[in-house]
């Protein structure tokens, strides 16, 4: 069923009451998969793990982050903040030749487009998947490339625990095999021991030193270390959408813009499971997605009758339950009825709060998005702001130190001595220093000063 198209989430009339219905899709389960996951076979060799228990889950999380403007904001402010200065291969210790080469590498590769889509990558979905291409002899490597997160799959497991190979591919339209791309995935674990064993830079666990592949490409998975060590980690956002405060953060616009339209208050919440439209139409053996949007219409007015006409007063309203494996119940249906006693302006408070507990998940002070609503909010000096922004920006070194994983990797291979890779980040300043900012370096030498350049007014 094609959820971009039809219609799950709305709000409908209530006959009789003079208020709305507003009917949200559950978004408690999207990082977990309701039912056991199975690989999928590609070809006679070759399986891979779906992402969810439909192969759909960074699709459902794009979506869910798109839906909310302070989400989106928080995330593309993370990833902004993780993308500091920018990524440069500091070459200073470096012999003329080697700086040459290194040069030649970075114009031909865009590493500032690499660097932003891997720092998303990893902020939306706790890993990323970059690919190095070496030259026809093998000797060098020459391009360096990003793999989207969300449309890469891992091919199912070995005996030992070691994943052989990405699956690059449009899952949304459900691929066949000629149009997946399968590329070799370096030890997660020592990519760079690894590739210098295949192609006989080093001996192997053999003790011999020989080529072993005479492939030219190969994937490199950067992975957040996360405590529950899954193929596709759970990025730590995961409880914003495990609790409450997403979807009332939703209600209270759909309510705001309810009451805007025409005065009528929300007075019921009907929370529907993901998939309970799917398995309606599936179990009356609907296929057609007009007749499949039909029927959810159908169903919502049935619902609403329940809810609204004299002759179901007092009655009991039935839906099926699913217990996981944690033992937490799961509703196909939920009906809430909602305190109206609120209106308009009344609910600033209460939109404050959900805007502050989104900001305090996703790690992002809120006066830096400035995100919080209101007339007579406080706000931070301009010497707290440039602190938080410092804050923000030093707490990326844990991502730097693994994003700068395949750069490593790229600089020991082609014997690019004294090189390193580094992220300086932007230092704010004060307006007594006359100048706006400074840039500030990472990769701290010995007996070097750590400010490399200043942003100028």
């Amino acid at each position: 069923m094609d959820k971009e198209i039809l219609n799950f989430s709305s709000i409908e009339e209530l006959p009789r009451l003079s208020a709305k219905a507003a009917f949200l899709v559950d978004t408690t389960s999207v990082f977990r998969e309701q039912e056991d996951i199975a690989p999928i076979k590609v070809c006679d060799n070759l399986n891979y793990m779906p992402w969810g228990d439909d192969n759909e889950m960074p699709y459902n999380i794009l979506k869910l982050i798109e839906n909310d403007e302070t989400l989106s904001t928080c995330q593309i402010f993370n990833a902004e903040v993780c993308y500091g200065a920018g990524l440069v291969y500091n070459k200073d210790n470096c012999k003329t030749s080697i700086q040459e080469e290194i040069d030649d590498f970075c114009m031909y590769n865009s590493l500032p487009s690499y660097f932003l889509g891997v720092a998303q990558d990893f902020k939306y979905f706790a890993f990323c998947v970059s690919v190095l291409i070496l030259n026809a002899d093998g000797s060098k490597i020459v391009r360096l490339l990003r793999k989207e997160a969300c449309y890469c799959r891992f091919a199912e497991a070995d005996t030992s625990g070691k994943i052989s190979k990405v699956l690059y591919a449009n899952w949304r339209n459900n691929p066949d095999i000629n149009s997946i791309e399968a590329i070799d995935l370096l030890d997660v674990n020592a990519p760079i021991y690894d590739l210098m064993v295949r192609l006989g830079k080093i001996p192997g666990d053999d003790g011999q030193k020989k080529v072993r592949s005479s492939v030219r490409k190969f994937a490199i998975l950067t992975k957040v270390p996360t405590p529950d060590n899954t193929y596709y980690p759970i990025p730590y956002y995961a409880s914003l959408f495990k609790g409450k405060w997403y979807n009332i953060k939703r209600l209270i616009a759909l309510a705001k813009e309810a009451k805007l339209k025409n005065s009528a208050p929300i007075k019921y919440h009907i929370e529907i499971s993901g998939d309970y439209f799917d398995k309606l139409c599936r179990a009356e053996g609907i296929t057609d997605r007009l007749k499949k949007q039909k029927r959810i219409v159908a169903e919502k007015q049935r619902i609403i009758d329940f809810l609204t006409t004299a002759e179901n007063s007092g009655k009991v309203w039935f839906s099926q339950t699913y217990t996981n494996p944690a033992g937490e119940v799961q509703h196909d249906v939920v009906i809430n009825k909602v305190d109206d006693s609120k209106e308009g302006g009344d609910w600033e408070s209460d939109i404050q709060e959900a805007i502050n507990i989104i900001c305090f998940t996703m790690r992002v002070h809120s006066n830096l998005v400035g995100s919080v609503p209101g007339k007579s909010q406080t706000n931070n000096s301009g010497s707290d702001k440039r602190e938080l922004y410092t804050i923000a920006q030093a707490l990326q070194k844990p991502y730097h130190d693994l994003l700068f994983l395949p750069h490593q990797l790229i600089i020991k291979f082609n014997g690019w001595e004294g090189a390193y890779p580094d992220c300086p980040f932007v230092m704010l300043t004060t307006l007594d220093e006359n100048k706006d900012a400074e840039l500030v370096s990472r990769g701290l030498t010995p007996n070097k000063d750590n400010t490399n350049s200043n942003i100028k007014p």
